[in-house]
C-alpha cells in the first residue's frame, strides 16, 4: 500500500464498515517529546498517555516542520493504537500518531477541536 499525500490523489479502495472497526483509533495526551536527531527523516519521539486502559505509548513522528518541540506536551492527538509495534531507526514506535499533509506536503497532528478524555475512540 502507498500513501500519497496528494490531495488530487483518488479515493483509497472501498473496505467494508467492518474492516474499519477494525483499525482502533484513540485520543491521548502528548506527555513529553524530544528530537529525534538519529532519524533517518526529521522526527521526534513522543510519549503519550491513553488513559487506563491503553497506558502510555511512545511514538515517532515526523512532525518537525509544523510543530515546535515545546508546543506539544499537553496537546491531544488522534493515533493508532492496535498497529504492531515498529522500529523507527533505533526507536520502537508502538501507535502510528495521526496527521494530515499541508500544503507543501508536510505533517499537521490531527486532534478534536475540544478536549476528550484520553483514551476516547474514534467512531
Amino acid at each position: 500500500m502507498h500513501l500519497t499525500h496528494d490531495p488530487a490523489a483518488p479515493a483509497g479502495t472501498m473496505i467494508g464498515f467492518d474492516d474499519f472497526l477494525k483499525i482502533d483509533i484513540r485520543i491521548g495526551t502528548i506527555l513529553s517529546a524530544e528530537p529525534y536527531p538519529q532519524a533517518r527523516k526529521p522526527a521526534y519521539k513522543l510519549l503519550i498517555d491513553f488513559g487506563p486502559a491503553i497506558g502510555q505509548k511512545r511514538s515517532s513522528a515526523q512532525i518537525t516542520e509544523n510543530h515546535a518541540l515545546a508546543d506539544l506536551p499537553g496537546r491531544q492527538v488522534a493515533a493508532v493504537v492496535n498497529l504492531p509495534p515498529r522500529q523507527i531507526g533505533t526507536f520502537m514506535s508502538e501507535v502510528l500518531t495521526l496527521g494530515f499533509a499541508d500544503e507543501t506536503g508536510a505533517v499537521m497532528l490531527f486532534a478534536p477541536d475540544r478536549p476528550v478524555p484520553n483514551g476516547s475512540r474514534l467512531f
